[in-house]
C-alpha cells in the first residue's frame, strides 16, 4: 500500500495548537500557583518594622506573609510615609497598603478587605521634654496650639470632632512625613502635641495626653488590581478560620506595649502617694510561682522576678511591693477580706466565681499547662472522658474552679495538701490531682515515692492577682503593670525556678542508679571477702608465728636453765677452785718459808765451816 507523503511541521503546529487549547481550559487556580507580583507600600511602623539587620518584621509584614502562604504572592516592597503611600494606592502606583481605617470617601477611591486586620487606638502625644504648655489635667490648655495629624487620615477627622465636643480651638498641621519624623517634630518644638496610634515605637517615647477614639483597620487594594481582593478575602477568612485570634495575636506580639500604659494617670499617682507599699499576699509552698525563703523569709519564685520587674515599669512612677506568705490561696482571700492585705496572688477563677467572692481579677500575668497526675499501675485505664474522682487540696478554690470550668462531671474530693492528694491517688481513694506544668518537678519525690506519673489535659490555665471589688485604682495599675513587663522574662523565671536540685538520699540513689549500686555492692562484697581471706590467711600465719615463738621461748627458757645451772656449778667450781688456790698459796707459802729457813740454816754451818 502507498503511504501518503507527510508534510513538514504538520504534527508540531498540531501539538502547539492543543497545548495553547489546554492552558486556556486550565483553572484560574492552577494559573494562580504560578504567583503575582503585589507592590505594596511599605512606612516604617510597629507595621512594618526594619530591624538593624536590615530584615523585614512587623503586624502588617507577618499576616502579609502569612496571606502569601495562600495566595502564592511576591511582594515587591515601595516605601515612603503613610499618607504618600495611600495616594500612590490611590493612584494605581502601588497595589496593596495595610493599616488603613474605613471612611466613605476612601470606599470610592481604594478597595477594602472583607475582615479587618484589627483595631488600634489614637491618642493626643505631647514631648515628655521640656514645657509644651499642655496639661493632661486641663485639656483646655490645647487651645492654640499646634497638633500634628497624618494629612488624610482618621485621626484627622477624629481629632477635630473630639476637640470640637471638649470645646478646644486647635490648629491642625496636617503631616506628610513619617512617624520617625513627626515625633521629631514634636521633640523639637516644630508642633506642641501630635495625633498618632498608640503602641508604636516612636509612641513610646512620647508622653500619651488623652485618648481620643479608635477604629478597626483594614488592607486596602488599589482599583487597578481589583483581582487581587478575591483572592485576598479569601485568604483573610482562612486565617480567621485556622485561628479567630490571629489579629490579637499580632496585637500582643507587636503592640501589646501601649505606650499610654506606660505611664500612671494624675489620680493613680495620687492614690499611690497617699499610702505605703502594695501589700501582695501570696501562697507559701507555690513554686514555681511564689514561696518563702526557709532561710531568709523573703519572697522567692517567679512572683519575686515579676514584682522586682514591675517596681519599675512605669514611665513616671516607682511602685513598692511587700509580699506577705499564708500557707493557702484561701487564707490570703480571707486577710485581703480583712484588709491586712491589698491583693493576692495566684489565683484562677471565672467571672462567676470572682464575683461570689467579691473579688475583681486582674490581666492573666502568668500561663501554665495543667496535667493530671495518676497511678502509673492504672495509666491504661485513666480517661479525661471518663468518671474520675479528683483529688483537691483544701483552701485552694482556684483548682476547684478550674475543675468546675473544664471537667464539670468529675467528682471532687478535699484532702489536706497536695502530698495528701497524691497519697490518696496512689492508695486509690482518687483517680488523679490536677498541677501546673511548673509544679512538677517540685513535687518529683512524692511521685516516685507513690510510683505516679502525669497525663496532659491538653487545657491552659491563667494565673491572676485577685483585688477587692472597690480597688480600682490598684485594678488599673496593676494592668498597667502586667502590659508592660515582658512576658517571655516571667516565661523565663517560671522555668527556672520549676527546677530545683534534688536533696540526695540514700533511697533516691538507690532507686534512680540500681544497676550502678548493684555493681558497687558486688564489688565492696568482693573485696570484703578477699579481704577477710587475707585477714584469714595473715591469722593463720600469724597463729603458726606465735607459736613458732612459743615453742622458741620455751627452749629459750629450757637453755637458760641449763645455763644457770651451769652457771652455779661453775660458780661452786670456781668457789672450790679459789678455796684450792688458797690452800696452794697457803702451801706455796710454807714451802717458800720452809726452803728459806733451811737455807739460811745450811749457809750458817757453811759460813762456820
Amino acid at each position: 500500500m502507498k503511504r501518503s507523503k507527510r508534510v513538514p511541521g504538520t504534527h508540531l503546529t498540531a501539538l502547539l495548537l492543543c497545548l495553547t487549547l489546554l492552558l486556556s481550559f486550565l483553572p484560574t487556580a492552577a494559573r494562580a500557583e504560578e504567583g503575582k507580583t503585589v507592590r505594596v507600600g511599605w512606612f516604617e511602623s510597629s507595621f512594618n518594622q526594619t530591624d538593624q539587620y536590615g530584615r523585614r518584621l512587623g503586624y502588617a509584614y507577618e499576616y502579609q506573609q502569612k496571606i502569601a502562604g495562600y495566595t502564592g504572592w511576591r511582594y515587591e516592597y515601595v516605601e515612603g510615609s503613610w499618607p504618600q503611600l495611600l495616594q500612590m494606592l490611590i493612584d494605581g502606583e502601588i497595589d496593596l497598603m495595610s493599616d488603613i481605617s474605613y471612611t466613605v470617601g476612601r470606599a470610592r477611591k481604594v478597595l477594602f478587605s472583607m475582615v479587618p486586620m484589627g483595631t488600634e487606638d489614637y491618642y493626643v502625644f505631647i514631648s515628655g521634654e521640656g514645657d509644651s504648655g499642655v496639661s493632661a489635667d486641663d485639656l483646655s490648655t490645647l487651645s492654640g496650639k499646634r497638633v500634628g495629624v497624618n494629612k488624610d487620615s482618621v485621626q484627622a477627622t477624629m481629632f477635630q470632632s473630639w476637640a470640637s465636643k471638649k470645646g478646644i480651638e486647635a490648629e491642625v498641621v496636617e503631616l506628610i512625613e513619617g512617624e520617625s519624623e513627626a515625633a521629631e517634630m514634636l521633640r523639637q518644638g516644630e508642633i506642641d502635641a501630635l495625633v498618632t496610634i498608640d503602641g508604636y515605637e516612636e509612641a513610646q517615647r512620647l508622653l500619651p495626653l488623652t485618648k481620643i477614639g479608635s477604629s478597626d483597620f483594614y488592607f486596602a487594594v488599589s482599583k487597578a488590581r481589583p483581582e487581587l481582593l478575591k483572592e485576598l478575602d479569601s485568604a483573610m477568612l482562612r486565617i480567621q478560620e485556622e485561628n479567630i485570634l490571629y489579629s490579637q495575636d499580632l496585637a500582643e506580639k507587636y503592640i501589646k506595649h501601649s505606650s499610654a500604659n506606660m505611664y500612671l494617670s494624675e489620680e493613680e499617682l495620687a492614690w499611690l502617694s497617699g499610702r505605703g507599699p502594695i501589700r501582695v499576699g501570696y501562697r507559701d509552698n507555690y513554686l514555681a510561682f511564689c514561696a518563702k525563703d526557709a532561710k531568709t523569709g523573703a519572697l522567692t519564685g517567679a512572683l519575686k522576678e515579676f514584682l522586682a520587674l514591675a517596681s519599675h515599669s512605669m514611665k513616671n512612677a516607682d511602685i513598692a511591693f511587700e509580699p506577705v506568705a499564708f500557707p493557702t490561696t484561701e487564707d490570703a482571700l480571707a486577710a485581703m477580706d480583712k484588709g491586712d492585705v491589698d491583693c493576692v496572688f495566684p489565683v484562677n477563677l471565672s467571672l462567676y466565681d470572682a464575683e461570689e467572692l467579691g473579688v475583681l481579677i486582674t490581666a492573666p500575668l502568668m500561663q501554665s499547662e495543667m496535667y493530671a497526675v495518676v497511678n502509673a499501675a492504672a495509666l491504661r485505664d485513666f480517661s479525661l472522658d471518663g468518671v474520675v474522682r479528683a483529688a483537691v487540696n483544701e483552701g485552694n478554690p482556684s483548682y476547684e474552679s478550674f475543675l468546675m470550668d473544664y471537667f464539670p462531671d468529675w467528682e471532687r474530693v478535699f484532702f489536706k495538701d497536695i502530698n495528701a492528694c497524691l497519697k490518696a491517688v496512689s492508695e486509690g481513694r482518687a483517680d488523679c490531682v490536677i498541677v501546673s506544668n511548673y509544679r512538677i518537678n517540685s513535687i518529683s519525690d512524692p511521685l516516685e515515692q507513690y510510683k505516679l506519673t502525669t497525663v496532659t489535659t491538653g487545657v491552659t490555665i491563667n494565673s491572676f492577682f485577685a483585688i477587692r471589688q472597690n480597688s480600682r485604682f490598684l485594678y488599673s495599675i496593676l494592668n498597667k503593670v502586667i502590659s508592660q513587663v515582658p512576658g517571655p522574662a516571667i516565661n523565663a523565671a517560671l522555668a527556672s525556678y520549676s527546677y530545683r536540685e534534688k536533696r540526695i538520699t540514700i533511697g533516691r540513689f538507690i532507686r534512680e542508679h540500681i544497676p550502678l549500686v548493684l555493681a558497687g555492692v558486688g564489688i565492696i562484697v568482693a573485696l570484703i571477702l578477699a579481704f577477710l581471706l587475707r585477714s584469714l590467711r595473715s591469722e593463720k600465719k600469724t597463729r603458726e608465728a606465735l607459736r613458732r615463738i612459743a615453742e622458741l621461748n620455751e627452749e629459750q627458757k629450757k637453755r637458760l636453765n641449763e645455763i644457770a645451772l651451769l652457771n652455779t656449778t661453775l660458780s661452786d667450781n670456781q668457789q672450790k677452785l679459789k678455796e684450792a688456790l688458797t690452800e696452794a698459796e697457803s702451801a706455796n707459802r710454807a714451802k717458800t718459808s720452809f726452803l728459806s729457813n733451811m737455807s739460811h740454816e745450811i749457809r750458817t754451818p757453811m759460813n762456820a765451816i
